[in-house]
């Protein structure tokens, strides 16, 4: 595999873009920012490592970007409490502010911490040439020793979900390339290489495995599908990862301090008034995207077994269990949003019922964590149960206010969706909620001073 060179001019034309406000106060400057183009359509998210993998539902750098410059300064601290794919994360990173990120998502987490580690580059090199050279020579000279390791790394459960979802010549030469991986020394460097394992199997043009899309979370197989060499994929993903990783060690010149944490953002380990700015955007209620469903595709082949990984899916917020939850009392406006879901389907409304409930102890803990005077920018989008609009906007302001926030606005995107992941359809007979998740809202709460 040859060099692959830095191409300075590559990075100037990938520069974000920003809006910069000069006066005002905190709050103005908020409300400003909510009230300006936020859709960002024609812009490129493909620069640094926001392209290292593929994540449902990601907004584009720009967002966090415009939020993070104009109402931090550098050293700051900037939250996110739900990181997922580390969009913010990367954006305060690259920015000289302080970043604290938490989730509960194992490959959020392996992403996350991936995005902003710069690693030695030819070192890097080496070892991805040596990975591919020794994993190649496995599955040519030694199937049957792949063979025998593969039955070894899975519980009998989750080999059948193997099985199920991978032809056998793709899961050889995934676990010889999974072999050397498991090999390198450096940790740092072992991580990249994982996450570019992960890249090949988790993508939307199908991957290496035999389901026909893995990035917008709802598996399909596809019997008749051709598979890919899985070392061919590794091959060009590593070549692309390893561009955009030469673009992320020229922007982390001046690193700052990096906390990336296991976190439950319904109980953040912070103490109070400690975050200067808050970026995230929480879930869809009821699992309306699935992240686990297309995550324990990788995480299986890292030690993962499907009961585990099926007992953490119902932990996350919006999952769809009813059982052993814990419901917060809702303002009025809320609560009549999940007693019209109710009286059309009882359980349904428990679960939106569990959402916002769930929701309410996010953003408590967001309000307690804030320091007095600054803002948290939540970006989400609205959903359907039983054909009735969950107004997730609405009533997320409306909690935010019974908890003492001060909502000083809502803005509206409009989704790129081509580049937003989301799992509607596109037919002219879409139903009005399908529509609306043609756009996504951007609610900023402002905590008061006293």
């Amino acid at each position: 595999m040859r060099q692959l060179s830095f191409n300075p001019d590559l990075f100037q034309h990938n520069e974000p873009f920003s809006t910069k406000l000069t006066s005002g106060t905190y709050r103005d400057k908020l409300s400003a920012l909510l009230e300006s183009d936020l859709d960002f359509h024609g812009q490129s998210s493909q620069y640094l490592s926001h392209n290292f993998h593929s994540f449902p539902a990601k907004f584009p750098p720009q967002l966090p970007r415009v939020f993070i410059e104009n109402l931090t300064k550098p050293d700051e601290i900037v939250l996110d409490p739900m990181m997922g794919s580390g969009t913010t994360i990367l954006e305060a990173f690259v920015t000289g502010r302080r970043v604290l990120g938490f989730d509960i998502d194992p490959l959020a987490q392996l992403l996350c911490k991936v995005k902003v580690t710069p690693l030695p580059l030819e070192e890097v090199v080496e070892t991805g040439q040596s990975v591919l050279a020794q994993a190649t020579q496995c599955v040519e000279k030694t199937p049957h020793v792949l063979q025998e390791r593969l039955e070894s790394r899975f519980t009998p459960r989750t080999r059948e979900f193997v099985n199920y979802w991978f032809a056998l010549e793709t899961q050889l030469e995934l676990e010889a390339l999974l072999g050397e991986i498991e090999q390198i020394s450096d940790i740092h460097i072992q991580d990249f290489f994982r996450l570019t394992f992960s890249a090949i199997i988790i993508t939307k043009s199908g991957g290496v495995s035999l389901a026909r899309d893995l990035a917008h979370t709802r598996p399909h197989k596809v019997a008749d599908k051709k598979p890919r060499s899985a070392l061919v994929e590794f091959k060009k993903r590593f070549q692309k990862n390893y561009k955009s990783l030469v673009q992320l060690n020229a922007a982390s010149l001046n690193p700052t301090q990096v906390d990336l944490r296991y976190g439950n953002a319904q109980e953040l380990p912070l103490a109070e008034e400690t975050v200067d700015l808050i970026v995230t955007s929480p879930p869809y209620a009821a699992n309306a995207i699935d992240y686990m469903r297309a995550h324990k595709f990788s995480l299986v082949w890292f030690g993962y077994d499907i009961e585990t990984l099926g007992e953490k899916r119902r932990s996350y917020i919006g999952g769809e269990a009813t059982s052993r939850i814990l419901l917060e009392e809702l303002p009025p406006a809320t609560k009549n949003v999940v007693q019209e879901v109710s009286e059309r389907d009882a359980k349904k409304g428990r679960v939106l019922h569990r959402y916002y409930s769930e929701m309410t102890r996010t953003l408590a803990e967001m309000l307690r964590v804030l320091k007095p005077g600054r803002g948290a920018v939540v970006v989400v989008g609205t959903s359907s149960m039983r054909g009735i609009d969950t107004r997730t906007q609405d009533c997320l302001a409306d909690i935010g206010e019974s908890l003492g926030f001060d909502v000083v606005g809502i803005g509206v995107r409009r989704l790129d969706r081509d580049k937003r992941m989301m799992p509607a359809r596109r037919k002219k007979s879409a139903s009005q909620i399908e529509q609306r998740m043609h756009e996504e809202y951007v609610l900023g709460f402002y905590k008061p001073l006293s």
